[in-house]
């Protein structure tokens, strides 16, 4: 009889112990998160950023620890962001699993605002917008993973201040490496979005839409702390700095893109380069970017000319494709000696 009723307290003690002891945990993983994001606006004011936040508020018992944190404000960043970068945000949601807690997932919430230097300010909201972030005591997150779904950003152009874009899926992976020496990657990236939709004022040249886009790569170290923008990219330039583009796909209306190339700064701290690229559905493509004024009509003239005696022709009558060379110098993009497009300069501050 002792035995049974021993075997009945343990029974219902059981329960008890777990239901406590998760408890506990909870109260601590929700504690931790609070004082990280509590150190994060610390750490974003000693530096320089303007960071405020309403009251945050635990929750996600039993299962993980949230923190949903309302009316996020961030604004700051010179020199680093030339004219600054402010941004907001309803709420943040950042949340640990439980069973998994060496993963932080900060969701943002609601209608959010970006806005870079002078530019206009640009509302945008998702149905999923994630950023997921290895944890690990006293050392810097290592990577991020950027996921988005459904986002729809206001894209004021030309006056128009309700041209939109909409991503129907974006996917970010970034590799953090910040003492990477000469040769070695101290960025490394991918980048995926499916199912682009453009402002008028982009799509007039290839469509309205942008089925897919993909670019992989590295930017090689190392990567100067100098005060200003301009010294810190003259030094990334004389260390031997180089970004290397492993691959970019683009399906954008008529054209079927694959490139990859490699990237540094010239004497003017312009972009110069070299890389191939295969396209499928140059003509077209070319033609387009004529007709809108991206290219010259001499420009695209010259280019099919030169495309056409390379092209392969498929035996199954698919589309014709072309693997070129392209060299980029004196801010002029180029193929076979052919001039395509002009470039911009880059004004550094």
């Amino acid at each position: 009889m002792r035995r049974r009723r021993r075997l009945w307290i343990i029974l219902l003690a059981t329960p008890l112990l777990l239901v406590t002891a998760d408890t506990l945990y909870w109260h601590l993983a929700a504690r931790n998160i609070e004082d990280g994001f509590a150190a994060w606006l610390a750490d974003c004011r000693a530096s320089g950023w303007t960071a405020t936040a309403g009251r945050p508020v635990r929750g996600g018992w039993p299962l993980a620890a949230t923190l949903t944190v309302p009316a996020v404000f961030l604004t700051g960043g010179v020199p680093d962001i030339p004219g600054g970068l402010t941004w907001t945000t309803e709420r943040l949601v950042l949340r640990t699993d439980l069973l998994q807690p060496g993963l932080l997932d900060v969701a943002s919430e609601g209608i959010q605002r970006l806005r870079l230097g002078e530019g206009p300010e640009i509302p945008y909201t998702a149905d999923q917008l994630r950023l997921a972030l290895p944890l690990q005591s006293g050392v810097p997150p290592r990577s991020a993973v950027v996921t988005a779904r459904d986002l729809r950003a206001g894209m004021p152009t030309g006056g128009d201040a309700t041209a939109s874009l909409t991503v129907g899926l974006l996917d970010l992976h970034l590799e953090f490496r910040p003492v990477a020496q000469a040769g070695e990657a101290a960025l490394g990236f991918a980048f995926d979005a499916e199912a682009v939709g453009l402002p008028a004022s982009f799509a007039r040249s290839l469509g309205p839409r942008i089925a897919s886009v993909t670019l992989q790569g590295a930017l090689d170290g190392p990567v100067p702390r100098t005060h200003a923008l301009g010294e810190r990219a003259a030094a990334w330039r004389d260390g031997g700095g180089t970004l290397e583009i492993g691959r970019l796909a683009v399906n954008w209306g008529p054209l079927d893109l694959t490139a990859s190339a490699t990237l540094a700064l010239d004497e003017q701290l312009q972009p110069m380069g070299t890389g191939s690229a295969r396209v499928v559905g140059y003509a077209e493509t070319l033609d387009a970017l004529a007709t809108h004024g991206a290219i010259s009509k001499s420009a695209a003239t010259a280019a099919k000319a030169v495309l056409s005696l390379l092209a392969h022709v498929p035996e199954d009558g698919s589309p014709p494709d072309v693997e070129v060379p392209l060299t980029l110098q004196y801010r002029t993009l180029s193929m076979r000696q052919v001039p395509l497009l002009r470039l911009p300069e880059i004004d550094w501050p």
